[in-house]
């Protein structure tokens, strides 16, 4: 997702390209820094923030202090294995079909695909080029 957000005050709609591309709409009341590396956003009013998705969609943001969003997370990790205890075993044992890893390939070229230009000449880390080099090699040495 590009790192993108608009002032509801000014209605300047904001994009930071790169690590260290801070920038700040007209009336100073956002700001956005980080590029794709990082979305790290300041607001002296949240209520005036709105995130731009990669299709122009505004997104209302939820802040949470870092404590809220740590429990809320532990909370929503307790009810999913409390709903259903055998679905981490289950996704464990589960060894995916030669089709379904080809679907993952394909998601992984399509999200490629659609990152903007400037993305495009961004470099990749070594993580994620093995994890696809992974993905193909497992791919190859099905029998299927």
């Amino acid at each position: 997702m590009r790192n993108r957000a608009k002032c509801k005050l000014c209605n300047e709609i904001l994009e930071s390209f790169h690590q260290h591309d801070y920038v700040t709409c007209k009336c100073g009341e956002i700001s956005i820094d980080g590029g794709l590396q990082y979305l790290h956003a300041i607001a002296k009013n949240w209520s005036n923030f709105l995130r731009i998705d990669d299709e122009g969609n505004e997104i209302i943001v939820t802040v949470k202090s870092k404590e809220e969003a740590h429990e809320s997370i532990v909370k929503d990790n307790a009810n999913s294995n409390k709903s259903n205890p055998s679905k981490e075993n289950e996704s464990v044992n589960h060894k995916p079909k030669k089709s379904e890893m080809i679907s993952m390939l394909q998601e992984i070229i399509k999200s490629y695909e659609n990152l903007p230009q400037h993305a495009m000449l961004l470099p990749i880390s070594h993580y994620d080029f093995v994890s696809v080099l992974l993905l193909v090699s497992a791919i190859l040495e099905l029998d299927n």
